[in-house]
């Protein structure tokens, strides 16, 4: 059964979510120009983070900081519904994963993944019942450049948008938001709120004069 989360979700955008977002709070919350196997899917869920970082094996052990080993460090043993926030640290063109490694997203039923930086085998991710959003699909394996790091820290992605483990995201074709956890009905509420305030806003246009025409719509 759906729970009222669930029903809200159902019925916003990113858009919406957005200027719902701004009435709350000055600082920046949202993502564009993201990609995905699969542009139709909503992804929402809490989020849980790796944080990556320059590769440089002197200082980290290969056979320590590996993404598998993160992985279970990020999502614990309730890995159901969460997003899996990959952190790339400025290497936004670099891969941060792939088919093989994030189909444990797949395997755990995660609502699926969030990254700035790149992922390859968009077909092999596309067959996987979880959502995936980044900032391209990349060919070549990106480990001599970057290493998983640290599970469960707050992050900060392009653009400067914080993410600390627990907050939820929500990302469609068009971006993606994070929102506070428990804000996270006042935002959706508000997101309806825009919403209405458009339909509104769109049937008063519909009728208006042009010679008096005015305001921010």
């Amino acid at each position: 059964m759906a729970s009222p989360i669930d029903d809200l979700v159902a019925r916003v955008r990113t858009a919406d979510l957005v200027d719902a977002m701004g009435r709350l709070h000055r600082h920046r919350a949202h993502l564009l120009d993201l990609v995905s196997p699969t542009p139709g899917r909503v992804l929402f869920g809490r989020a849980v983070t790796i944080s990556f970082f320059p590769t440089c094996e002197e200082m980290l052990d290969p056979a320590e900081y590996t993404f598998a080993r993160l992985f279970y460090q990020a999502v614990g043993d309730d890995a159901a519904g969460k997003v899996l926030v990959l952190a790339s640290n400025g290497h936004t063109d670099v891969s941060l994963g792939g088919g093989t490694k994030l189909s444990r997203a797949h395997n755990h039923q995660l609502a699926g993944v969030l990254t700035d930086g790149r992922l390859r085998d968009f077909d092999q991710l596309a067959t996987y019942d979880c959502a995936v959003y980044c900032s391209g699909e990349a060919t070549h394996w990106g480990g001599a450049v970057v290493t998983p790091f640290q599970a469960n820290v707050p992050v900060v992605l392009a653009g400067g948008v914080g993410v600390i483990p627990g907050s939820y995201v929500f990302a469609d074709s068009s971006g993606a938001v994070i929102i506070p956890g428990q804000q996270i009905v006042e935002v959706l509420e508000g997101a309806l709120a825009v919403q209405h305030e458009d339909a509104a806003a769109i049937t008063t246009i519909r009728v208006e004069d042009p010679a008096t025409a005015g305001g921010d719509h």
